[in-house]
């Protein structure tokens, strides 16, 4: 069998492309109730605005000036709602990264896809049991709002609905680069939905079908308001039953902010706390759409280690926008010296809060490193490898595969509990639904009922199919 190579990459957070002047500013203009979006497009005409984009389904018209007075302009029009700059953030967290029978649990499962045994998390939320029971994620379809992906990895491409997929990223394609390199929505699609085809790894609901939405760059990590929104309108129109985000932005009530996509201080914006309130609200329409049409949409909830029972001033989105699944991260410390160890600490970034977790998953962890940073281990295939990198997340990405820790890693484990519940299910499920059943089956860990770091639970895919 061909040995991988298992990289160790620090994933940092980068400085956004130059994408315009600074004068020339992008806009998102929210329509009233009722106001018709080609009559939001047509004010924002006669106001002096250039239409960009317009996203119907939620009443947003994109729109662009030079103009400095253009925003109050706009937010006058007898159509318009408001009128906010369209930032373009850095939606992905600063993430560590480095690679059909009866099913055991990892280390020792005994399966053919040579590095399932390193996916300690299939353990900590029961997806072998549940395979076992027949579960697998089959006719369900799981959107990956993230960064593209690798379109030729052999681990996603038997699940990969390729002519579906799609990119809201000008000038940048939904299949990624080739290369050897971390690529974030490859490693998040493969944690949901790696085929169990006897090579890598799998992923948590097996027989899911993968639709990649490209809204973030490849390159850089960022996006707009506007592709994050178009990428979750889209989804959930083209039959998402879940979409994944693992993905997230802070915004500081009242302060600058880069809106143009530039990483010069002098060319950011200041946004109000009531805009701040209104981008949240934006979002805010994109997800409640996609709850209507039947999507169940999971986020990320963020790796600052913030308590958002006590940060009012910051609002963390996607994962704060109404009808939202909010993940918190757990992980193991040395579980490649102990497989016993206890699977479900919480992740020492993650964010957490009552009022803000819903549930959490495996994320995967670097606090072994500060135990024994020396130790070395062998699990599996993988041989005389630092004992702290086996508490991470491993997923496939171009041209290999990676470790990696984050909220961004525990997302995709409850995306593809989702999936195993949908796909029991027949294949469709209300949202509310989906998530009753995860609460109903996820494990009480923490203080008993609601938890700052677990939410309603750490979910367990084998009790929601029992």
């Amino acid at each position: 069998m061909r040995m991988h190579r298992l990289l160790v990459l620090a994933l940092l957070a980068l400085v956004v492309a130059a994408s315009a002047s600074a004068a020339d500013r992008s806009y998102l203009v929210m329509g009233k109730a009722g106001a018709a979006p080609a009559r939001v497009a047509a004010d924002v005409v006669k106001a002096g605005g250039v239409v960009e984009r317009t996203i119907p389904e939620v009443g947003i018209v994109v729109a662009r000036s030079a103009n400095p007075g253009f925003s109050a302009k706009a937010a006058g029009l007898a159509s318009a709602q408001s009128v906010v700059p369209n930032l373009r953030l850095n939606w992905l967290p600063p993430t560590t990264a480095v690679a059909a029978s009866t099913y055991g649990n990892p280390p020792t499962s005994g399966d053919d896809d040579f590095y399932f045994d390193l996916q300690w998390g299939h353990d900590a939320v029961d997806a072998p049991e549940a395979w076992n029971a027949g579960y697998r994620g089959a006719g369900v379809r799981v959107a990956v709002l993230d960064s593209g992906i690798d379109c030729t990895q052999p681990d996603i491409e038997p699940n990969l609905n390729e002519g579906l997929s799609t990119s809201f990223v000008p000038g940048e394609g939904v299949c990624v680069q080739p290369g050897l390199y971390f690529n974030h929505g490859t490693h998040v699609a493969g944690t949901i939905a790696a085929p169990d085809n006897g090579y890598g790894t799998i992923g948590v609901a097996p027989e899911a079908e993968i639709v990649a939405v490209k809204v973030l760059s490849e390159y850089t990590g960022s996006g707009a308001f506007d592709w994050i929104i178009a990428g979750i309108v889209y989804a959930a129109k083209n039959g998402a039953d879940v979409i994944n985000m693992s993905l997230g932005g802070y915004l500081k009530k009242g302060g600058f902010w880069d809106d143009n996509g530039t990483p010069e201080p002098e060319d950011d914006v200041f946004v109000t706390a009531r805009e701040v309130t209104e981008l949240k609200n934006a979002i805010g329409r994109a997800t409640t759409y996609a709850y209507q049409k039947g999507s169940t949409v999971i986020a990320a909830a963020g790796n600052s280690g913030l308590d958002f029972d006590h940060t009012g001033s910051v609002v963390f989105v996607p994962a704060s926008a109404p009808h939202v699944i909010a993940v918190a991260a757990t992980a193991p410390l040395g579980w490649a010296v102990d497989s016993g160890v206890f699977l479900d600490n919480p992740a020492s970034y993650t964010n957490f809060g009552q009022s803000a977790i819903d549930f959490a998953a495996p994320g995967g962890d670097f606090q072994y490193l500060f135990v024994d940073p020396e130790a070395l281990c062998t699990v599996g295939v993988v041989a005389d490898y630092p004992c702290w990198l086996f508490d991470l997340v491993l997923g496939p990405c171009p041209g290999d595969y990676f470790w990696a820790a984050g909220t961004s890693m525990a997302a995709p484990h409850v995306s593809g509990v989702a999936a195993i519940i949908i796909g029991g299910n027949g294949g469709s499920m209300p949202p509310a639904q989906v998530e009753a059943a995860l609460r109903k089956a996820a494990d009480d860990l923490g203080k008993p009922g609601n938890d700052d770091f677990y939410g309603a639970g750490r979910v367990n895919a084998a009790n929601a199919v029992q």
